[in-house]
Formats: structure tokens, sequence, C-alpha cells
């Protein structure tokens, strides 16, 4: 049985994908920019929210410093209205707090809003780290960040799991010398999953809960 979890936050715990689509086209309209659907939103995240927007305005765009900062305090004091968990969570965390499964999550998601969305729809469950993109440490794929919770939750590497629906996150687990447990409800294929590189997948919190019952080194 592993002994702690690391979850990414968007697309794993929590459906954004609307909220971040919300708050994307409010910044790209504001700053005189094509607004994108929310496929594309969902094809552009992942790595933290400088990269969605280099992603998403046009070339040669001159104001991106000031576009991004519109964004990530807008985004940071969201309401979070569109923002939904997934089926199963409840049943999940009850489940693996009964074990005394330790839990963290990390995002790229810019750390203040980070902590409001979880406070918001989370704080159902106790969390022991909730860290977000933060100073001091490199976005996901850097293993930075996924040792030093893996220190403050006091467990080895080879007990714990990481939960994610992204490419950054199975690139997160391999850099930390962690198992990654790849969710197929997120914002990613599982052919695409396939191809990063993933090989554990899950369909449902029900799957996962017997992955990590039944898992650890």
């Amino acid at each position: 049985m592993y002994k702690a979890l690391i979850f990414d936050l968007d697309g794993t715990l929590l459906n954004t994908s609307r909220d971040i689509c919300k708050v994307l086209n409010d910044a790209l309209r504001t700053f005189g920019c094509p607004e994108v659907t929310l496929e594309r939103t969902l094809r552009c995240v992942g790595d933290g929210a400088r990269k969605l927007i280099e992603r998403v305005v046009p070339e040669h765009f001159d104001r991106f410093e000031e576009l991004y900062e519109y964004y990530r305090v807008k985004f940071a004091n969201d309401d979070n209205s569109l923002t939904t968990r997934y089926e199963g969570e409840d049943e999940f965390f009850a489940r693996i707090g009964a074990l005394g499964i330790k839990t963290a999550i990390l995002s790229n998601k810019p750390d203040d809003a980070a902590q409001r969305v979880c406070r918001h729809l989370l704080s159902d469950y106790s969390f022991d780290v909730i860290m977000g993109q933060t100073e001091g440490f490199n976005l996901k794929p850097d293993p930075a960040s996924t040792l030093h919770i893996i220190g403050r939750l006091g467990v080895l590497p080879e007990q714990c799991l990481f939960v994610g629906d992204g490419e950054p996150d199975i690139a997160t687990a391999a850099n930390a010398g962690i198992d990654c447990a790849s969710v197929l409800w997120g914002f990613r294929s599982r052919s695409q999953l396939e191809a990063a590189g993933g090989r554990l997948f899950v369909s449902s919190f029900a799957e996962l809960g017997d992955v990590v019952t039944g898992g650890g080194r």
C-alpha cells in the first residue's frame, strides 16, 4: 500500500477547464486578442499560466507581461463558479483517510489561485500539503517541488504515488523516481498519455483506490 499520494489539481481533482477558458478569454478580449475555444484551451494547459498565455496570444504580441499579470490576478480572484469535482472523490478520500494515507497537491497553477480554489472546493478533504507555482521552485516536470513535498510528508519515494492527468505529471514522477497513475477523466486522452510514457491508467476514483491500497514498493 502507498503511504502518500501527490495529486495534480486541474483535470485530476477538479474540472477547472471552463473557468480557465472564461478568465483566459476575458484577458484576451481586454487586450484586443482573438478569443479561444474550450478545446484549444485544453490543448494549451498543463505547463503553467505563462506557457498558456504564450500559446494563445498572436505572434508578435507586444503586451505579454501586462496580459499575463491581468490573467494571473483575475484567475487568483475568480469565483470558480464553473469548476466541479469529479465523481467518486468523496468515497475515495474517505477510504484512504481511514487508512492514514498522507495526501498533497502539486499544481503548475499560480499558488494563490491553487490555494483559493482548494479552499473553495476541496476543503472537505484534509491535504497535508498544497503547493502551486511557487518562488524558488521550477514548474513540473522539474522534480524539486515533488521531492520537497515527499520530504515534508516524511515518506520514502518508493512509498509515494503521483496522480495526474497530463504529460508533465508523468515526467515529474519519472524525474523524481516515484510511481505515477494517469487518470483518464482529465484533459488528455489515453493515447496522449501513452505517448508521454504513461504506463498505469485509472478510469475512476474507485479504481484509483484499488491501485493505492494494492501498490507501493
